[in-house]
């Protein structure tokens, strides 16, 4: 083999091989790696990843010896933003006429550093039929709860240990009648079952999931399997909350699975970020969601900015099927 012949060679076997460790950190799940700290850490931004990925692979294009690993490390990221691209760029179905419709908003309080009256006017703006509180004691719900004494919203908290960020609490609208509240054992913090009032059979869950950190990356995916779960069964479902998860997380899409979706994603919200709040757009990621089983149509998904908290309200309307 001349020469020439070898380096060619060899170019393309370094090319792949750097391929093969930029596709690491942005496609873990295929490698086995995504419940792998810092993979499942890292590919909570994966769009942010691809678009610098992307210019990185721009840049190599200057030099000749490494245009073979340009043009694939390119190849890659314009597949991984073909398939990310329908979270921004899908739209709502019009709700069918005559069809129910129900609004959701999601406020992570951050253990009650978030203003209340902040809370209380998105409340006030968008007169939400339920509003999902993570990290919501009694006290903060109450104080949120007092600013609305004329919307007549109805409280309830689940609090599983003394950790202030395990308590989750829930205002319900008093439009939706004598609901009932109750919560379920086997989840890291509190969650919220609401039933029963003018919702028939379906039911509202507040859910707050445990978040991957290096050493709980298994209490994150335990926590994502009772969402599946939910999603899997008969009633009629609406889960809100800070899930800690991402739609690049392959354990939250997995428990979504056929049965559920987020509401932002499907929409054209997808890319609009929760967390960190203090951060700009570009650098925030999707981890507060309104996910929905196959009985609604998703419509639409905004996000509000709360001071003293770490995360932006949502608010998110469904359409009721049937």
């Amino acid at each position: 083999m001349d020469n020439e012949k070898a380096w060619f060679v060899r170019r393309v076997v370094l090319s792949v091989l750097f391929l093969v460790i930029v596709a690491v950190p942005l496609y873990p799940e295929l490698f086995g790696l995504d419940e792998v700290t810092p993979f499942t850490q890292l590919v909570a931004f994966r769009p942010q990843e691809l678009v610098l990925v992307l210019a990185l692979a721009l840049l190599m294009l200057v030099r000749r010896g490494w245009r073979i690993a340009a043009v694939l490390v390119g190849a890659l990221t314009l597949v991984g933003g073909g398939l990310t691209a329908p979270r921004q760029f899908s739209d709502a179905r019009p709700a069918p006429a005559g069809s129910r419709v129900l609004t959701v908003m999601v406020a992570n309080v951050l253990g009650g550093g978030a203003r209340a009256a902040d809370v209380a006017q998105v409340i006030r703006d968008r007169k939400p039929d339920l509003v999902s509180l993570p990290e919501a004691q009694v006290d903060v719900r109450e104080e949120i709860r007092a600013q609305l004494q004329d919307l007549q919203y109805k409280g309830f908290t689940a609090q599983p240990s003394k950790a202030v960020e395990s308590a989750t609490s829930v205002l319900v609208s008093s439009s939706l009648g004598n609901v009932s509240f109750a919560s379920e054992a086997g989840t890291t913090f509190g969650n919220i079952f609401v039933t029963g009032g003018s919702l028939g059979q379906i039911r509202l869950i507040v859910y707050h999931g445990f978040p991957p950190l290096t050493d709980s990356v298994t209490t994150w995916k335990n926590d994502l399997q009772h969402l599946r779960r939910w999603c899997a069964e008969d009633p009629p479902s609406i889960v809100a909350g800070d899930f800690n998860a991402t739609l690049d997380h392959a354990d939250f899409r997995h428990a979504l699975g056929g049965y559920c979706r987020s509401v932002g994603p499907t929409v054209g919200g997808g890319l609009q970020g929760t967390w960190p709040a203090d951060q700009p757009a570009v650098l925030r990621t999707q981890i507060d969601h309104v996910v929905v089983t196959r009985q609604f149509e998703p419509g639409r998904f905004t996000t509000y900015p709360i001071q003293g908290t770490d995360h932006r309200a949502v608010v998110a309307t469904v359409a009721v099927l049937g």
